[in-house]
């Protein structure tokens, strides 16, 4: 399972790649802040059992905030976000909606899931296979069932929010806690999210640095 810390990695890499020259320590907070939003349903499933992953993980959460970022940059006689944050606040918002979905909540798609149909279909799905290219069977990939007697156009479906309990340091058994549960908060459960953390760290720090230096110089 992604963690919180990998899934703002993915983000900063986002931010550092499309924000251009709305790149800042202001932009940059916001795009993160927004990539938490997904992860914040761990609270949610105290009060909705099986909330965890379905809450927020849902498709209509970038979709909903889409269509308002069309609406007051592109119905509206004067934008809010430009108005805000100046002429970068549109580009801003479409980079963080951009990042919620591909780094809020596409990690969580493999592995154990997530609900991303809540409420209009309950049900977790899981991403999880392979893409190869053999000599002998050509391009292979086992993500999505292509077969024409599969059940599901998607993933593998593992269940509704009445059947699956995705484990969180917050909320870590459906039900009654036992006096001895432990409680896990990972950061990097694998080298390849370790690297990709370091990674965006690496990168952000570099354009910040490139980011002030441009203030500071604009020679340079």
């Amino acid at each position: 399972m992604p963690s919180t810390v990998v899934h703002l990695a993915l983000a900063g890499l986002i931010a550092a790649a499309l924000l251009g020259h709305a790149f800042d320590w202001r932009a940059l907070a916001i795009v993160l802040a927004l990539v938490v939003i997904p992860d914040l349903d761990a609270f949610g499933g105290l009060i909705v059992p099986g909330g965890h992953r379905a809450l927020l993980h849902t498709l209509l959460v970038p979709v909903g905030l889409a269509a308002l970022v069309y609406f007051d940059t592109s119905v509206r006689s004067s934008s809010w976000l430009a108005d805000r944050l100046g002429g970068h606040g549109p580009r801003v918002a479409w980079v963080g909606i951009l990042a919620i979905g591909f780094a809020g909540i596409g990690p969580d798609l493999f592995g154990a899931g997530a609900n991303i149909f809540y409420p209009v279909h309950d049900q977790f799905y899981a991403f999880n296979g392979k893409l190869e290219l053999s000599t002998q069977r050509g391009l292979v990939q086992t993500f999505v069932d292509l077969a024409p007697d599969a059940t599901d156009g998607g993933g593998t479906a593992v269940g509704s929010t009445q059947e699956v309990h995705i484990s969180s340091g917050v909320d870590p058994v459906r039900g009654p806690e036992p006096a001895t549960v432990d409680r896990v908060f990972p950061i990097a459960r694998s080298g390849t999210k370790l690297l990709l953390v370091l990674t965006s760290i690496v990168v952000v720090g570099i354009r910040l640095v490139e980011t002030r230096l441009a203030e500071t110089d604009p020679a340079k």
